[in-house]
């Protein structure tokens, strides 16, 4: 599982980990969060993110 980081706060999205604070359960793919979350830590949207 690829890893993808946050061009705004360099926070790091790991799907091996999810994002449970935001409800995402480990092993969710970065292509598959819903088009409406955004990064925990600045609010920056998917399309700011790179792998």
């Amino acid at each position: 599982m690829e890893t993808y980081t946050c061009t705004v706060c360099d926070w790091v999205y790991d799907p091996q980990i999810g994002d449970p604070d935001c409800g995402i359960e480990p092993g969710i793919n970065f292509e598959n969060l819903p088009d409406d979350w955004v990064c925990p830590i600045c609010g920056a949207g998917k399309d700011a993110f790179e792998s």
